[in-house]
């Protein structure tokens, strides 16, 4: 009897973890799918109570009722306004700490990882009542200019760590070289190593997007008066009343919402996959 070859041999073994894997795939996607379909599903089909996987009928109402309803068109520009604002600034302050942390040796850097890494852990819902009483007292209340602070804020630890992690696997060999030929310190890391830092530019800036983007708390806690400054997480929840949910325009409105993120994610998968990678391994 012969034996099995060695590369089914591997194809078995890895079949329990192949299955595993695919088991997580579904648990994780089928909430989106579900949220989907449910968005073109008609109403009545959404309350039965023999729900299926597939639509019956197909339907485009609710995403006609999500993008006329009130502020729709306002609460997209103040969610891009701010998102792509904080993103901006921290890449910008989180480049320079990253490389000051990288290549630089001074009194304190080890104690300001370590402070980068708390705040990083830190959970920052635990916040929220200073920041809310310091945004009272200063008359920051209802306004874009602090949620794009606060959003700055949760962003730029993940950023610095991933920024430095990148840098530090860029070999100083190549800077010194530049500088040899004449660059001065800041012209050598604009002319080399800069370039080399777009997957990681790009991870960093396509997770803070992410997490700016979703964010409903200090959004919703901290816009009160002004409902021309809220964002589209906030906007959200107008879709719920005392009279009950209306789901299948939640649903249309969340899949809207999300389309921004899923569209950035898929254009630079690749890169951010690298950046992840050389900015987890490296430092």
């Amino acid at each position: 009897m012969s034996t099995p070859r060695p590369s089914v041999r591997r194809a078995v073994r890895r079949l329990p973890l192949n299955a595993a894997a695919a088991l997580t795939v579904v648990v994780c996607l089928f909430p989106v799918y579900w949220m989907v379909t449910t968005a073109f599903k008609p109403s009545p089909d959404i309350q039965s109570y023999d729900p299926r996987l597939l639509p019956r009928a197909w339907t485009l109402d609710h995403f006609r009722q999500a993008v006329g309803a009130d502020g729709f068109a306002l609460f997209w520009r103040n969610s891009i306004l701010v998102t792509l604002s904080a993103v901006l600034l921290a890449l910008l302050v989180a480049l320079g700490a990253a490389y000051a942390v990288a290549r630089m040796r001074w009194r304190g850097r080890r104690q300001f990882v370590l402070a980068v890494f708390i705040a990083q852990m830190a959970p920052w819902e635990s916040l929220i009542i200073p920041i809310y009483i310091i945004s009272r007292d200063t008359g920051m209340l209802d306004r874009l200019p602090t949620l794009t602070l606060i959003y700055f804020m949760i962003t730029l630890p993940f950023t610095v760590v991933v920024l430095r992690g990148f840098i530090a696997g860029i070999p100083p060999e190549l800077e010194e070289a530049a500088q040899v030929d004449g660059c001065t310190r800041a012209g050598a890391f604009r002319k080399v190593a800069f370039p080399l830092l777009a997957p990681g530019l790009m991870a960093t800036s396509l997770f803070g997007f992410i997490t700016a983007w979703n964010e409903f708390t200090y959004a919703n806690f901290l816009i009160i008066k002004q409902q021309d400054s809220r964002t589209l997480p906030v906007w959200l929840s107008s879709f719920q009343s005392t009279f009950g949910t209306d789901w299948g325009a939640t649903m249309a409105a969340s899949t809207l919402f999300a389309l921004p993120a899923l569209v950035i994610f898929l254009a630079l998968q690749r890169h951010v996959t690298a950046g992840l990678a050389s900015g987890g391994v490296k430092g």
